[in-house]
């Protein structure tokens, strides 16, 4: 980059960082922190990692239009009455960054979501209660004999920090594997020696850099999050010869998220293909949040598909 836009780059981020003010400029550099969510009441509540969300300050309105629009203009976009919305990448770090101003909220919001500086490993969920010592078992066997894995939960689960986890297991007991992941933000982690990130955009979809992926001699591939027609493409990738990926997807329990795959596919204009789906999904790990906490409530073996259901066994 040039001196000159090099210089006016620092000048929007300072400018940026002091109008998130303290408070939130300590939320952001807090490694145990993975989410800041501004209400429109003006209460700031923050995610940490394996633990709960609570609410830790406040923002007038004012200061959050004003972060909203700094955002907006440094992504080259503008938000206003009739675009209310605006989704990006903070400019400061790469977080995730989702804007909303009225009227689709009685004041400005916005969600900030980190990219994971730690990780939680599958012994911190053991330790924390999460994950039972028999479902870490079942876990690394998967890892061990290159099954491929789905997260799935509903918003907020924490999805993406387990299949941290996930990576981080399949680093430290497969260094020698390279791994190709996909993703259209950057939030997953990943420390083997031998590892690809690619990222979507607006004109490079998640399906085009899956057909990609299979040109660069990948053992694993993962994908961030599965919310498309990519699926199918995913599927058959795991399913000819690059077996051990990772893929989330939005779901509440074990058996719906084999459902959903089954609905994604169909953004791709082909039917269902639930037989595809058994042959490339080998293990479902559902996680979610209660009252007291996240726990992983189950994990489902999947073996096949006969009379027009899947076979399942729950571990």
């Amino acid at each position: 980059m040039p001196a000159a836009m090099a210089a006016k780059q620092e000048r929007l981020d300072q400018f940026l960082l002091r109008i998130l003010g303290k408070d939130i400029q300590s939320y952001l550099e807090d490694p145990q922190i993975v989410e800041i969510l501004l209400n429109p009441d003006g209460q700031v509540w923050v995610d940490v990692l394996g633990g709960e969300m609570a609410p830790r300050s406040r923002l007038d309105a004012g200061q959050a239009r004003m972060i909203i629009d700094t955002v907006a203009s440094m992504l080259g976009t503008m938000i206003s009455v009739d675009s209310p919305i605006i989704s990006g990448e903070l400019p400061l770090d790469g977080s995730r960054f989702e804007g909303l101003i009225p009227p689709v909220v009685s004041a400005p919001s916005f969600t900030i979501r980190k990219k994971a500086l730690l990780v939680f490993t599958l012994e911190d969920y053991v330790r924390k209660g999460i994950l039972s010592e028999k479902q870490y078992g079942m876990i690394h066997r998967a890892v061990d004999s290159r099954q491929n894995i789905l997260v799935c939960g509903g918003t907020g689960t924490g999805k993406t920090t387990l299949a941290n986890a996930i990576l981080h297991a399949v680093s430290e007991r497969t260094p020698e594997h390279r791994i190709v992941i996909i993703e259209d933000t950057r939030e997953l982690q990943c420390t083997a020696p031998n590892a690809v990130f690619l990222r979507s955009s607006d004109r490079i979809d998640m399906t085009r850099l899956l057909r990609s992926t299979m040109r660069l001699r990948p053992d694993r591939i993962v994908v961030g999050e599965v919310r498309g027609a990519e699926a199918l493409a995913l599927l058959k990738a795991w399913n000819t010869g690059h077996p051990g990926g990772v893929g989330t997807v939005h779901a509440n329990n074990a058996q719906a998220a084999l459902i959903r795959v089954g609905q994604l596919i169909q953004e791709a204009n082909v039917p269902p293909v639930p037989q595809l789906i058994a042959e490339a999904v080998n293990l479902v790990i559902s996680i979610r949040r209660t009252a007291t906490g996240r726990i992983i409530d189950e994990i489902l073996q999947v073996t096949g598909w006969k009379d027009g259901a899947f076979i399942t066994q729950l571990v």
